[in-house]
């Protein structure tokens, strides 16, 4: 895994560890360790407690299915997505249950889940690549996903490889450094564009 990178300040060891490669190991991830990553997942804070997120999932051990879920990414993700042992589909749920009406927070709530996933799988020495290019259409063929839920992104998932095993493009990409945006950028106060005191 790569080496943490550089905060501003001191937090928490998985959140600083954590990164998105793209190069894989071929070592399969352990069942015990996928259920403890949905279940981190399970356990993410959502709007009026809908849970609005479902994940579908699929291994290399059962290649015919890895590979009608790795169709379900655009071209240039399949490149290298498919050295990964492990893809994920999220989905969202677009309307509550409580009331059949719109769920307007349902990707905010499944962007927590995935981040309590993340969080699991760096804990567990494994890494994650976060996507959005997906064919929605075609995964809403492929798995017969319903009216109401909406494909939301895709993950791959493994134990980090040896970069140099990719194309060279892809290769520079992975070695790079990781940057963030400064707080002053992020963090306003009094009006929009004005940086808070507490993060000057």
């Amino acid at each position: 895994m790569e080496k943490p990178a550089e905060t501003s300040c001191p937090i928490h060891d998985p959140i600083q560890q954590r990164w998105s490669p793209r190069s894989f190991s071929d070592r399969p991830v352990e069942k015990e360790n996928l259920i403890r990553i949905f279940e981190a997942a399970r356990w993410a804070s959502s709007c009026f407690n809908e849970q609005p997120w479902q994940f579908i999932v699929a291994t290399k051990g059962d290649p015919e299915e890895y590979e009608r879920m790795l169709s379900c990414l655009v071209e240039g993700n399949q490149e290298w997505a498919k050295l990964a042992p492990v893809l994920i589909l999220t989905v969202a749920k677009s309307t509550f249950d409580h009331n059949a009406k719109g769920n307007p927070h349902a990707w905010h709530d499944v962007g927590l889940a995935v981040g309590n996933l993340v969080i699991q799988a760096t804990t567990l020495g494994l890494s994650l690549h976060q996507m959005a290019g997906i064919l929605p259409d075609r995964i809403r063929e492929v798995y017969g996903v319903p009216q109401g839920f909406e494909p939301v992104t895709a993950l791959a998932l493994g134990y980090a490889g040896d970069p140099t095993l990719l194309p060279d493009e892809l290769c520079q990409r992975e070695q790079a450094p990781r940057t963030r945006k400064p707080l002053s950028e992020l963090v306003f106060s009094e009006t929009w564009g004005q940086t808070a005191s507490i993060v000057k």
